[in-house]
């Protein structure tokens, strides 16, 4: 699950890493009673505006229809509402939006870090990340932070630092020490950067996330280390650890699909292809989509009825397939260990009655726990459904069927 980055920042925060301070807003009256009360409690003069979106690039990003980009640095209140009110409820535009760009529902009204003396300021990029070739955390950094890190992987690898993590052992102070010099810090920027290092790898602990990635790193004119950014995604096997940060979950930056999927125990991700997959098992649904490429054709969809499936899910995971225009016929592989084939079946001939007018082929391969009588449910309805046994079978229907 991803975070937004004032969410990222309050988690921070509260294990201890000094953050940008800021105040979340969704209308243009909040965001200016935000930065009155920001300015009131940090004594900050000028204002980061900054849109509120699961992508990176915001500060490249452009609203759409405008010049005006997605993070953006207000001098006065008015310039700030004006600001905010061309964001606001608008679509942000970056390299990892896609050409629709993403709607922007909330600001983030920060306060200005960048204060008298910038020309000694440093920025730094870092993330705490799960390395899974290596299966250990990694600590990736760079003395080059900020809005061209892309630009520094690319062009200067050699600057990009990976610090790996014994699971046993956990981050050792040596590892610390040594990032730091690798930053180039030293004195009081040096000993706040052992204890930054150390607060984001606790955090990234605790919560059982993925990842964390801060991108700037700053260190201030005065020798201070601040998270200005934040970008986090939680391992969503840990939430139920997690209540509170469950909570945080904004629906509206999924795809609504996949959400409405979730909301029935359907494991669902739409692909670009027009064959579409209904499988119990990630598995076989990775074997599903292999032997789908094989006879030439793309999955249309990962989605995984699970292990429990009833006709009622089968029935609704029916309907989330055909909603995808693209899709030319729909296999559906079900391997009978805990779920029971006939229930498939039943959900099958139950979603043919209830939606009506499906003109496309249907090839169904049912093996296991009751995989006779729900071959004879299939038979008794009368449908139109071409029966496999083998999955190579299903595949040869699969270049048969589709056009």
């Amino acid at each position: 699950m991803n975070l937004h980055e004032y969410q990222g920042k309050s988690i921070l925060k509260k294990f201890g890493v000094p953050i940008q301070e800021g105040i979340v807003a969704d209308t243009p009256e909040a965001a200016v009673a935000a930065a009155q009360q920001l300015s009131t409690e940090t004594g900050t003069q000028w204002w980061v505006v900054k849109s509120q979106i699961h992508a990176g690039g915001r500060g490249k990003g452009k609203i759409v229809g405008t010049e005006q980009r997605g993070v953006v640095l207000a001098k006065s209140l008015e310039d700030l509402k004006t600001i905010a009110t061309n964001i606001l409820g608008n679509y942000l535009v970056t390299a990892q939006t896609g050409a629709n760009g993403k709607k922007v529902n909330k600001v983030l009204i920060a306060q200005d870090v960048y204060y008298p003396g910038a020309e000694k300021t440093q920025e730094f990029y870092m993330s705490v990340l799960l390395n899974r070739t290596k299966g250990r955390t990694t600590i990736m950094y760079s003395p080059q932070g900020g809005m061209d890190i892309e630009g520094v992987a690319h062009d200067t690898p050699e600057l990009i630092y990976y610090e790996d993590i014994d699971p046993k052992l956990g981050l050792r102070d040596f590892q610390c020490r040594r990032i730091a010099f690798n930053l180039g810090l030293s004195g009081d920027a040096f000993k706040n950067m052992l204890k930054f290092i150390r607060a984001i790898y606790n955090t990234y602990d605790a919560i059982d996330a993925s990842m964390f990635e801060i991108n700037p790193v700053l260190k201030t004119s005065d020798g201070k280390i601040i998270a200005v950014d934040s970008k986090v995604t939680v391992d969503g096997n840990g939430l139920f650890r997690h209540p509170e940060i469950a909570a945080m979950r904004d629906t509206s930056e999924e795809d609504p699909t996949e959400v409405e999927a979730g909301s029935y125990g359907l494991n669902y991700v739409k692909l670009d292809g027009n064959v579409g997959c209904m499988v119990n098992g990630a598995g076989l649904a990775m074997a599903t989509m292999d032997i789908i490429k094989l006879a030439g054709y793309d999955p249309a969809n990962f989605l995984d009825v699970g292990g429990t499936a009833n006709a009622a899910r089968v029935e609704q995971a029916f309907r989330i397939i055909l909603r995808d225009k693209n899709v030319k016929a729909i296999l559906v592989n079900i391997f009978g260990g805990i779920v029971r084939c006939d229930r498939v079946a039943q959900g099958i001939v139950d979603a043919y009655k209830n939606i009506g007018n499906i003109q496309i082929p249907i090839i169904v391969r049912l093996q296991g726990t009751n995989a006779i009588e729900a071959q004879k449910i299939i038979a008794d309805s009368g449908l139109k459904v071409f029966s496999a046994i083998q999955l190579q079978d299903a595949a040869d229907l699969v270049k048969q069927v589709v056009n």
